[in-house]
This record gives structure tokens, C-alpha cells and sequence, in this order.
């Protein structure tokens, strides 16, 4: 593990090997709004020794060992444009400081949206998003709510602990602007039929963070689209179903170089 400083602050970056002699696009792993490197645990070295691609796994600011968020629920609190300054000012950032030009964004829930962003407005190679956010729906909104009861008098925040080394500060930076008023006007529907390169979409039929009109949202690309919706799966494909989650990204990325 490695800590690189991206406009001013420190990130926990993780670095997976590719296949020798290969020289494929590398695979950029965007975790969900309450996610870290830890957070993937094998995962990311399953899809990176599956297609042969080198990884690059990181912590966004204020999760995982990635440097927090002062005063978060206050004056550093995230603004509703939280995922657009991710995907258009950090991630470009540190895909120049990693000498990274034409990346494979692979995104999970927030960072299916951040993914989704990076490629209407930057060249990537391929984009896989699983579960990600185009629009708020209500059913998102009632679903982080639970999430907020479980923080404060569940068990979640014992169970977030081990990952993150500013606990609150991870959940409530995330917690706050989702449940704001100003986030429900929250929509990239538009800067989606942007994106040129093959975007790959994964959900599951029993996701409680959003519909499947999430993916279907996302249609029209200017690019080849494909969805691929699973059963008896809920908002984390790759750990809901890995198997079909990474022969699915698998077989997406064969044909791309």
C-alpha cells in the first residue's frame, strides 16, 4: 500500500500486477460511497488476474487510510456536486500522476457514477459500472435512512470501524448529502449520452439502493452499451454474485484492448 498526494491530499492507493509481457489498458477500481480499498477485499486481484490487466485501487478522500475530511458535518461538509469534483478534478489528477492516459474505469454504486461522469467528459477505454446512481430515486433515499438508524443505534458503525480510520467522518460525509434536499435534483442522465467508449451496466433485480431504471436510464450512449441485470443479487454484484459479476466484466474487457 502506498499514499500519493492528489491536489493537496493524501490518498491510499493500491497497486495489483497485471499478466507479464501484456499491455492492456489498466483497470481503475471506484468504490461505493461507503467503501475503501480494504473494502474490495479480493476482488479487484480476481479481475485483474482474470483479464490480465494491471489494478489500481484507491480510497477516495476521507475513507479507508486515505486522508479525512476536517469539520465534515460542518464547514467541510460534501456539496451535492461531490461525485462531478471526484470524477472531473481528483480522478483526472491522479490518473496523470500515475502516467495512466486511456484507463478502464471500474465503478461500484457512487463509483459507478463517478466512473459514468470521468467518461462523458474524458477518453477512457471501457467503463463498467455496477449499481450506479443516474437519478435519485426514493427508494435510494428510504434506503440510506436505514442506513442512518443502523450507524447510530445498529451495529453498522462497529462494522464500518475496520475499515475506515475516521469512522464518522466516512459515513456522515456520505450520509449527509445523500439525505439533503438539494441532492435530489441529482441527475446525469444527460451527460451519459456523452460517453464514446463501451460502457458495461450491472444491477441486481433485488437492489434496495435503486431501480432498474438506473441502468436503463443510462441509455442512449454515443457508444456500445450493455446491461446485464442478476437474480438473487442486491446492491454489491461482486460480492453478491462474483462469479457471474467477474465472468461478466471478463468477458466485457476481452475485446477491449
Amino acid at each position: 500500500m502506498e499514499t500519493i498526494q492528489v491536489n493537496g491530499v493524501a490518498l491510499e492507493v493500491q497497486r495489483l500486477p497485471g499478466a507479464p509481457g501484456r499491455r492492456l489498458s489498466p483497470v481503475i477500481f471506484l468504490h461505493e460511497g461507503l467503501g475503501s480499498v480494504a473494502m474490495w477485499r479480493d476482488w479487484p486481484a480476481q479481475v485483474c488476474a482474470a483479464t490480465g490487466r494491471e489494478g489500481i485501487v484507491f480510497s477516495r478522500r476521507g475513507y479507508g487510510r486515505s486522508q479525512p475530511v476536517p469539520d465534515v458535518r460542518g464547514a467541510g461538509r460534501l456539496g451535492p456536486d461531490y461525485m462531478h469534483r471526484e470524477a472531473l478534478d481528483t480522478l483526472p489528477e491522479l490518473l496523470a500522476l500515475l502516467g495512466i492516459e486511456y484507463p478502464v474505469l471500474l465503478g461500484h454504486s457512487d463509483g459507478g457514477t463517478i466512473a459514468l461522469i470521468h467518461a462523458a467528459h474524458f477518453p477512457v477505454r471501457a467503463c463498467v459500472v455496477m449499481a450506479p446512481h443516474v437519478i435519485v430515486e426514493d427508494e435510494s433515499v428510504r434506503s440510506i435512512e436505514d442506513a442512518r438508524d443502523a450507524f447510530v443505534a445498529g451495529e453498522l458503525r462497529q462494522r464500518l470501524a475496520r475499515y475506515h480510520a475516521d469512522v464518522d467522518g466516512a459515513f456522515w460525509q456520505w450520509n449527509d448529502v445523500w439525505l439533503s434536499s438539494a441532492f435530489r435534483s441529482f441527475d446525469i442522465r444527460s451527460e451519459c449520452r456523452n460517453i464514446q467508449a463501451p460502457v458495461l451496466a450491472i444491477q441486481g433485480e433485488d437492489d434496495p439502493y435503486g431501480t432498474l431504471r438506473q441502468l436503463e436510464e443510462i441509455e442512449p450512449t454515443a457508444g456500445p452499451f450493455t446491461k446485464d441485470v442478476l437474480a438473487d443479487c442486491g446492491h454489491s454484484p461482486h460480492r453478491d454474485q462474483p462469479e457471474k459479476t467477474l465472468r461478466a466484466v471478463t468477458q466485457f474487457l476481452a475485446k477491449i484492448e
